[in-house]
This record gives C-alpha cells, structure tokens and sequence, in this order.
C-alpha cells in the first residue's frame, strides 16, 4: 500500500466512525488485524476481541462520539493522524458515571499498516483535558 492508501484507510475508519456504533465495528472488523497491538490506553490491548471491547465501551460512553480528522501524514508503513473527538458522555466511562456532558478533545495516533490493515498503533490524547470537561478533576482559574 501507499502512503495515499494509508490516508484514504485514515478516513475511511473515521466516515465509518461517524456513523455510529454498527459502522464502526464493521470497519474495525475489515481494517484491523486479528493480532493488533495497541499502545496507550490504560492498559496495551492485544488482538482484535479487546480492542473491539474498548472501542465497544467507548460508543457506549460516547454514543455520539464524532471524529474530525485535522492533519495527515504518512511515511512508509505507518499514518499519523491528528484529529478532534467530540461526544456526550452518557454512561459510565474508566469508572466515572455519566455526567451528560460534552467533551471535545484532541487525540494523536499513529498506525502501522500491512497487508491493508492496522497492525500496531500508538495513541495519545488530551485525558486532562477530558477530565476537566468531565467534571472530575477542576479547571485552574486564570
């Protein structure tokens, strides 16, 4: 694959994301490997029952979750993504109830791809921040 190919896979999972739930996990079912490796979460996630279960519980927490791709780039076998999440929290998430409030937060991931599919990953967002708008940990005032 190219690296254009790497792009076009990039934003195809996220027009997928934006649909919903249904669509998502059908993407992730065709676009990620059975023995993925996931860095970054609380905890790293291997193989595609897990990261299905994390991305499950994410919908779950967010079911309006919404994913905005904001840069590109891509370079042999791996995609950088930088994009802005969006979503209502409307159940439980790592251990916080719903709180019903909006979040928007940036999010840096980056994929390796073989054979058309991710591979590996690395992801890293703004958890502060998310807290914050949670509700969980207090804003500094200026």
């Amino acid at each position: 694959m190219s690296t254009k190919d790497h792009k076009a896979l990039m934003r195809r999972f996220a027009t997928e994301w934006n649909k919903g739930k249904t669509a998502a996990m059908a993407a992730i079912d065709e676009m990620t490997a059975a023995n993925i490796v996931f860095h970054g979460f609380a905890e790293e996630i291997h193989g595609l029952k897990e990261f299905k279960k994390y991305m499950s519980d994410m919908f779950d927490a967010f079911p309006d979750g919404h994913m905005t791709i904001d840069d590109m780039v891509a370079e042999g076998d791996k995609i950088v993504a930088r994009y802005t999440m969006t979503g209502t929290h409307k159940r439980e998430y790592m251990g916080i109830p719903a709180t019903n409030k909006k979040i928007t937060l940036w999010v840096i991931e980056i994929d390796r791809i073989a054979g058309g599919k991710t591979v590996e990953g690395w992801i890293r967002f703004d958890t502060l921040g998310m807290m914050q708008q949670l509700g969980v940990i207090p804003t500094p005032k200026k």
